[in-house]
């Protein structure tokens, strides 16, 4: 697996991971400081809303030129948007309209270039599976290092520095990905709207698919999308650790997922993801810290699990040739509700005290796992790639575990 192509790749994902890592933390408690839970809210909404925008087209142009080079263009966007704020915090206490603007450009950056990872995954490594699990781990391992390090990091040197160690790290993902060498298969002649007909098409005809992402708009609106701005307010100083823990549990759910192959993906998927109910559920009963961490740890594990088994579905289920585009889909509809509940985490806390909103972010997680499990479609699909027909569809021999 560790090829010249999956390493660098590898270390493009990883360091570049490591300063998202950062942000959430950082953003949270920076921008908080000067605008509250409204202010974080808002920035993360706004960030979110213009990913979902430019997906589809993404996904479009992603195909049409190679996604290699539109993940290159995407990290330079990053390197200036971040680098932008972090001048601002120069001044102490930056504007709203100016941190809202650069979550805008920079959330067009993550839009173009979140549709590509999917489809980079088996141009660069033989066992989606494999890959997919050892990039969770090294997330994860990000995960664990860059919160606790943003807390410090905030204390000790102030945003400044955190933003600009997060431009750096888009920087060097850009320079890792150039090195990287891949053959683009020539796209036939097309449109773009006929472009994302056909994405729309593949998507949709894969019931199991679209199911996913019909449950998880709910689990945006009520679970993740709200819980970094309205958790971060309740933990408080030791956020950075709780999310540290999340972190190690994500690493232990890779290290699982490497080792486990199941023949119903996505049903051991969904099963470990009731695991995930621990996290808002030790935070709205305002557990002692080695109980909150515990809870993230079991999060995190199940989480990754989830992922791991949904990332190598979507990668040996989808033709090579509109992989990107029907990713696209995939990712918008995920995180579609995460901007609808991020830009309501400020308004809802004037209605619902945080800790109640997020005993309700406990239920609707049972409520998913549940909705999983019982759709018929997610119960049937098998390692074996197939089509909503089930008939085997056209994927490389050597992108196959």
């Amino acid at each position: 697996m560790w090829t010249r192509n999956f390493t660098l790749y590898f270390g493009a994902r990883t360091v570049s991971l490591l300063g998202d890592a950062m942000m959430p933390v950082a953003s949270a408690l920076a921008i908080g400081k000067v605008y509250g839970i409204a202010g974080v809210g808002y920035t993360l909404a706004i960030w979110t809303a213009s990913a979902v925008l430019v997906m589809l087209f993404g996904g479009v142009v992603a195909d049409r030129i190679g996604a290699r080079r539109l993940m290159i263009g995407a990290d330079m966007l990053r390197v200036v948007t971040q680098g932008c704020v972090a001048i601002a915090f120069l001044d102490g206490a930056p504007s709203l309209t100016l941190l809202l603007t650069m979550a805008f450009l920079s959330g067009i950056g993550a839009g173009t270039f979140e549709p590509c990872v999917n489809g980079m995954v088996p141009l660069v490594a033989k066992d989606p599976q494999r890959a997919n699990a050892t990039l969770k781990i090294a997330e994860a391992v990000t995960q664990l290092a860059g919160p606790a390090l943003a807390g410090v990091l905030i204390v000790v040197t102030g945003p400044v520095f955190v933003y600009t160690v997060d431009s750096a790290t888009f920087m060097v993902s850009g320079v890792c990905l150039l090195l990287v060498r891949v053959t683009v298969p020539k796209p036939e002649p097309s449109n773009v709207l006929s472009d994302l007909r056909r994405g729309w098409e593949e998507f949709k005809s894969r019931s199991w698919m679209w199911s996913v992402i019909l449950v998880w708009v709910f689990w945006g609106v009520l679970v993740v999308g709200p819980y970094v701005p309205l958790s971060s307010q309740v933990i408080g100083a030791d956020y950075g650790w709780v999310m540290a823990a999340l972190g190690l549990g994500t690493v232990l759910g890779g290290l699982v997922a490497i080792r486990l192959r199941p023949s119903r993906p996505l049903v051991a998927g969904a099963t470990a993801l009731s695991g995930y109910v621990a996290v808002p559920l030790t935070v709205a009963l305002g557990l002692p810290l080695p109980l909150l961490m515990a809870g993230h740890l079991l999060g995190g594990c199940a989480w990754a699990f989830w992922s791991v088994m949904w990332s190598t579905s979507v990668q040996t289920q989808v033709a090579p040739d509109v992989m990107n585009r029907v990713n696209a889909y995939q990712v918008a509809g995920s995180v579609a509700g995460m901007a609808v509940g991020q830009a309501m985490a400020g308004p809802v806390t004037t209605l619902v005290e945080p800790r109640t909103f997020i005993l309700g972010s406990a239920l609707v997680t049972v409520g998913v796992v549940a909705a999983l499990l019982l759709i018929k479609p997610i119960r049937r699909l098998s390692r074996d790639p197939q089509e909503a027909t089930g008939r085997s569809i056209p994927v490389p021999a050597d992108s196959l575990a």
